[in-house]
């Protein structure tokens, strides 16, 4: 046992850290400082060819579901099968849902967000149209088109829009697009904003003109009971 303190040849006291300064230490003179580093500009993204054609097949085919819709609903209306009418407008929401995923799915593909939209709408409807391939070849449900190709050969001509478009998505480009994730979008100043002094003559010019027609060339005779296309004539 130690008699006293000095005996003692390790104390338990810890050593004291030496701590490098935190100060900003100037350079010497003549000696040359380096410049910091710039950044690095990020790379202009190109839209790739199978990423345009996937996103514009949907757009594209949403527009021609739209205009068969428009084209083929007097017929499903004069058509001697009697439907319900919720089935009928059951019919209507689906279509009317298949449209905008059509066209959501390709927009949000052209911007990068993603292709689920698309992928799930090509696996629908490709199980759809093997289950009309099937019911047309087993059974008489639908009458085969006139002077025309038979309707299951037909139907199997259309699965080549949405085996395209899971091609056009799978393509290794299209995957290193939605891998960058959607595109940054500058915000750009509201013209009304920016010239408002022009919006504001512009306005004025627009309800002068309006009344200015409406004082020198009134409407003559016809009343209110005129149609509107009467009105428009005169004027």
């Amino acid at each position: 046992m130690a008699i006293s303190v000095l005996d003692v040849h390790h104390p338990v006291v810890p050593r004291r850290v030496a701590v490098p300064s935190l100060r900003l230490v100037a350079p010497p003179v003549g000696v040359p400082v380096a410049a910091p580093a710039a950044p690095v500009a990020s790379p202009v993204r190109r839209l790739p060819v199978a990423v345009l054609a996937a996103g514009l097949l949907g757009i594209v085919e949403s527009v021609a579901l739209l205009a068969l819709a428009l084209t083929g609903l007097d017929g499903v209306v004069a058509c001697t099968v009697v439907v319900p009418g919720w089935g009928f407008a059951l019919g209507l929401v689906a279509l009317a849902g298949w449209i905008v995923l059509c066209a959501g799915g390709g927009a949000a593909l052209l911007d990068g967000a993603g292709r689920r939209l698309v992928v799930g709408v090509a696996v629908a409807e490709l199980a759809l149209l093997a289950l009309l391939i099937v019911v047309t070849t087993t059974t008489s449900l639908f009458a085969a088109p006139r002077g025309g190709l038979p309707l299951p050969l037909l139907l199997l001509m259309v699965t080549a829009v949405p085996v395209g478009k899971l091609l056009l998505v799978g393509a290794p480009s299209a995957m290193a697009w939605i891998a960058e994730g959607p595109r940054v979008r500058e915000r750009r100043v509201d013209p009304v904003a920016a010239h408002r002094l022009l919006a504001t003559v512009t306005l004025g010019l627009i309800g002068a003109s309006l009344a200015a027609v409406a004082v020198l060339a009134p409407v003559q005779g016809g009343g209110i009971d005129a149609p509107a296309s009467a009105v428009f004539s005169q004027h």
